[in-house]
Parts: C-alpha cells; sequence; structure tokens
C-alpha cells in the first residue's frame, strides 16, 4: 500500500474517530473536535500497534505507559475551556498525544514527563510535526514548573492520590486544574479544581482509570 493511501485510510479512521466515540458521547467544542480531526493520532503509536492507534481504547507505549482513550483525552481537553491564548502544563508527556491536541487550542504547552526514553520520543515526534508552541522537559512532575509558571490551566495525565502542592501554587486566579485522583488498579476520581481569590474548589467529572504518578508524590 503505497503512503498516500495509507495516510488516506488514517484520515479517514480520525473523522471515524470524531463521528462514533467523540460527537456521541458528550464532546461538543468545536476546537476541540478540530483538533482531535487535525493530529495524527497513530504517529504517537508504537509502530507494531498503529493499525489500533483509532480504536477506543487506552494503547500501550512502553515503559508501562500507555496512550490514553480518546474519549479521556478529549473530556479532559474539553474540561479545562481553552480559548486560545491560554499557557497550559501538562504532567506527564507519555507518547506527546496529549500535548499536541493542547497545542492546538492554547498558545503554550509546558510538558513535562519522568522517563527519559519517553521524553526523548515525544520530543522527536512533536519536532518532527512541527511543534513550535511545545516545550518538553524529563523530570519530576511534583514541582511542575515553577520557572514558567504562572499557568493558566494545569493537566495531570496520571493518577496521583493527591494534588502536589506546588501545582496549586502554580495555577493562575481563574485557572483550571483537572487531575484522576485515586490509587492504582481502583476507580480513580477525574476532578477539576478552580482557583479563586477565596482559595481552591473542586468538582467530581466521573471515574476513571490511569496509570499511577510516580516520583516524589508517591513517597510524601
Amino acid at each position: 500500500m503505497s503512503s498516500t493511501n495509507s495516510e488516506d485510510l488514517y484520515i479517514i479512521a480520525r473523522e471515524n474517530m470524531v463521528k462514533t466515540q467523540l460527537l456521541k458521547r458528550d464532546i461538543a467544542d468545536k476546537r476541540v473536535l478540530e483538533a482531535f480531526r487535525k493530529v495524527p493520532r497513530h504517529l504517537f503509536v508504537p509502530v507494531d500497534n498503529r493499525s489500533n492507534a483509532y480504536e477506543d481504547c487506552p494503547l500501550p507505549i512502553g515503559f508501562g505507559q500507555t496512550i490514553s482513550q480518546p474519549l479521556m483525552v478529549a473530556l479532559m481537553t474539553q474540561l479545562l475551556h481553552l480559548k486560545g491564548n491560554e499557557k497550559v502544563l501538562e504532567i506527564g508527556t507519555g507518547s506527546g498525544y496529549q500535548a499536541a491536541i493542547l497545542a492546538e487550542l492554547c498558545r503554550d504547552v509546558y510538558t513535562i514527563e519522568c522517563i527519559k526514553e519517553l521524553s526523548d520520543l515525544a520530543s522527536d515526534i512533536l519536532f518532527s510535526l512541527e511543534y513550535k508552541n511545545i516545550h518538553v522537559k524529563t523530570g519530576d512532575g511534583y514541582s511542575g514548573w515553577p520557572e514558567e509558571a504562572p499557568f493558566d490551566a494545569i493537566i495531570i495525565t496520571c493518577a496521583p492520590e493527591y494534588v502536589p502542592p506546588p501545582l496549586f501554587e502554580q495555577l493562575k486566579i481563574g485557572g483550571r486544574l483537572i487531575v484522576p485522583l485515586g490509587p492504582q488498579h481502583k476507580i480513580q476520581s477525574l476532578t477539576i479544581f478552580l482557583k479563586d481569590e477565596s482559595g481552591i474548589s473542586e468538582k467530581y467529572e466521573g471515574g476513571c482509570f490511569f496509570v499511577p504518578m510516580k516520583g516524589m508524590v508517591e513517597n510524601n
């Protein structure tokens, strides 16, 4: 099969993903939907599993990590209510797919991955796709990225049992933080935290399953 035909099939698969997995399940933000139509999810999946890249499920990306189910990526993104001029921090780069989706919707994405091999792979893919507004760092997400704070939004794509305090500190007044909270191997709570002048409030958005957050959060 020629590369042109392959790309055409991936375009069809992306559109089918949007229609059957997102539009039918309460993903209504037009900008989010367009980002999912544009970003080539298959490039963020290992070559031997690319035929499954647009399926309605998470997929392994190596090192005990996964690329999340498209619906979960879309839901978390939609809940951030991005308008286009935001500065967003992501904890858990993984394959880089979530960062690419965010980059289509905001001004700058700062993303941290604790596994160097994944960080390097994601950097290479994002560079090949010519994203200029994504900044990747290898490190422990517990401490966030204080040099670039404050952030309009923070998204944690792995599951801690509590939100590291530095991340709340790095969130702007009026900002949103979304995170799956809870232990591994149990249903976790997808939670939105809102920061205003009076403090932090939270809202439960449903159950989910994510790989655990690593690093200092495990030991504190």
